[in-house]
């Protein structure tokens, strides 16, 4: 046992001369800290305007909605007027002031041959 743990202190006596012998450059933790500070600032700058360009549109969206409904409302009343200051208007006022009624029910008078024979005679006399 003492000659496996004997093998493994020199490789990694070995590996640790081989790790410093690299040279890594020397981080300077200041700089990196204040520039993820300000991309963080500027992202959270830059999320705000969006927001707030996002409500500006959903308060425009809902003003034009607003217009639509009331624009559709104007038309269905100008269509009314439009209907009762034409042909159909004037007739249906015609119509109310001669007193005219709805049919409610339908009734046939039977006209038998014979009689319809004896009009067309007289007629041809």
């Amino acid at each position: 046992m003492t000659t496996a743990t004997l093998s493994f202190y020199r490789v990694q006596k070995n590996l640790q001369s081989k790790i410093n012998s690299i040279d890594v450059p020397i981080v300077n933790w200041k700089a990196v800290c204040s520039v993820g500070f300000f991309v963080s600032l500027a992202l959270l700058v830059f999320y705000v305007w969006q927001i707030n360009d996002l409500t500006q549109g959903s308060y425009v969206i809902s003003g034009y909605d607003r217009q639509i409904t009331q624009l559709t409302e104007e038309k269905k009343n100008l269509e009314i007027s439009f209907a009762e200051n034409s042909f159909m208007g004037q007739a249906l006022t015609k119509i109310q002031a001669l007193n005219f009624q709805k049919a409610i029910s339908v009734k046939y008078i039977n006209i038998l041959d014979n009689s319809a024979k004896v009009t067309q005679k007289n007629k041809d006399i």
